[in-house]
């Protein structure tokens, strides 16, 4: 799996999910659970992954939908 996002936003997560299922992409939300731990107050990021063999095409995605400046340096 490709990280591509890593934010507190719960609501830019959302979207960038729905835009991830609508391509037919699979991707996971990480770090739900340790959120949960430390009470929901929002202080540690959860992280948008995608599948590693299709997160250029997912990378796009996110781009044309104006979230650019929102994505993970591209390590990979």
């Amino acid at each position: 799996m490709r990280e591509l996002i890593r934010t507190n936003d719960a609501v830019l997560l959302s979207f960038s999910e729905s835009l991830m299922k609508d391509a037919g992409i699979h991707c996971l939300i990480a770090d739900q659970g340790m959120s949960i731990l430390e009470g929901s107050l929002g202080l540690l990021p959860r992280r948008l992954l995608v599948e590693e063999d299709r997160g250029d095409e997912a990378r796009q995605i996110l781009t044309d939908a104006g979230l650019a400046d929102e994505l993970r340096d591209d390590e990979a």
